[in-house]
């Protein structure tokens, strides 16, 4: 058995939790991440489903700590434009980097190559990285915290970090409670290769459900770094996803013509499909002594509007914020001043991942509506807000920024 002492150690190694610890280190502060993966940090050599749509701050803060550097330009897809409609109707919306100067909206990636390149930074850096370690028992003291790993090593931190996950083990230990809404849809992820190319637009059609009395929809298309190849994000009811994952690959690809309004030609699903529950959480209570929670563990919103992982990187910058202004004693951070920091982070991720919840929930009941005026009023604001530029940049520079 060895004793560690850091000073903070972040329990999750995925994007959120990985570029914490890399902005924390680059600050020069001592930290540990733990995580349960044994092949964390690898690069997949194979195109992956899971894909998130990185906006501009994001990227920008990634790149001043040096991790945006490592990743593969071969993976990377960059889009200029957004385009959005209502396959019932006639409203539609579109955005474009070039009306507000921007060089692009942002940019798709794999979630597994960007936690790579993480991962990778997080090493040159100094951060001490777990992986294949799972914990056995976590204790809270008035100074600090005890973590026991099940090989017998423990790790004596200052504040522990619980970067775990929507499930977080963290969070549950200490029994915070957590507002629930399960949507009862499923996100189905795949891989598609179009006949037309994407030319950097990311694309999204609501109301696209087989059933009538099944809202269904939105279905995302999102362009990759091939001019051919997208990642499709469609939402729908519970047993639809189910029938959707099961259908054969040419049942699936007539079905995904259909509600695509074949707006990029021909498309043909090139991997495996993969499906992940649509829900919204919401922790209650971040803080609880020395530990906090951050990105998944602390909230999760459903992903219409593609800013899940943005939000998460918003608590991680302002956390990292927050503890690299606090000042040291022979390396131990004053508890009072500690308090201080992680209420004010609180007070303010806490009101930045309401207005995300707000948000998506007024979209998600706009677009799963089946009342005809509703349906009529949608389509008319939306052509509205699409003729109303300064409206449409004022969208644009928010869904751009951190925090």
């Amino acid at each position: 058995m060895a004793l560690h002492r850091t000073q903070v150690a972040i329990v999750g190694g995925g994007m959120v939790g990985l570029a914490l610890a890399c902005a924390l280190a680059k600050a020069g502060r001592k930290v540990a991440v733990i995580e349960r993966d044994a092949n964390a940090g690898q690069l997949p050599e194979q195109a992956t489903q899971r894909v998130s749509a990185i906006n501009l701050a994001a990227q920008q803060w990634l790149t001043d700590m040096g991790a945006w550097q490592h990743l593969p330009s071969e993976r990377l897809g960059a889009y200029q434009g957004m385009h959005v409609w209502d396959h019932d109707s006639f409203g539609e919306i579109t955005f474009n980097a070039d009306d507000v100067d921007l060089p692009s909206l942002g940019t798709i990636l794999e979630n597994a190559v960007l936690t790579a390149a993480l991962w990778q930074q997080a090493e040159q850096l100094g951060v001490t990285l777990y992986a294949g370690a799972s914990i056995a028992a976590v204790e809270y003291h008035e100074d600090d915290a005890t973590i026991q790993l099940e090989g017998g090593d423990v790790i004596l931190a200052q504040l522990v970090v619980a970067a775990d996950g929507a499930r977080s083990k963290l969070r549950e230990q200490v029994g915070t409670p957590v507002i629930h809404r399960d949507y009862q849809q499923a996100g189905v992820v795949a891989t598609i290769r179009t006949s037309e190319p994407h030319n950097g637009i990311a694309r999204q059609a609501f109301s696209v459900g087989r059933q009538q009395a099944l809202p269904g929809g939105p279905l995302a298309l999102l362009p990759l770094a091939d001019a051919h190849t997208c990642s499709i994000v469609w939402s729908a009811p519970l047993l639809e996803a189910e029938r959707l994952c099961a259908l054969s690959a040419e049942e699936f690809n007539k079905e995904l013509n259909v509600a695509s309004n074949q707006c990029l030609g021909l498309l043909t699903v090139q991997s495996e499909r993969e499906q992940f529950p649509l829900t919204m959480r919401y922790a209650q209570k971040w803080v609880y002594g020395r530990q906090v929670l951050v990105g998944d563990a602390a909230h999760t919103i459903h992903p219409l509007a593609g800013q899940g992982v943005n939000l998460g990187f918003g608590d991680a910058h302002l956390l990292a914020h927050e503890i690299t202004e606090l000042g040291t004693l022979n390396g131990q951070f004053d508890s009072q001043q500690l308090q201080r920091a992680l209420r004010r982070y609180e007070r303010a991720r806490k009101a930045a991942a309401v207005r995300h919840i707000a948000t998506m929930e007024g979209f998600h009941q706009l677009f799963t509506t089946r009342n005809p005026l509703v349906k009529l009023s949608r389509s008319i604001g939306l052509q509205l807000v699409n003729q109303a530029k300064p409206l449409k940049d004022y969208f644009l520079r928010q869904a751009n920024q951190l925090d």
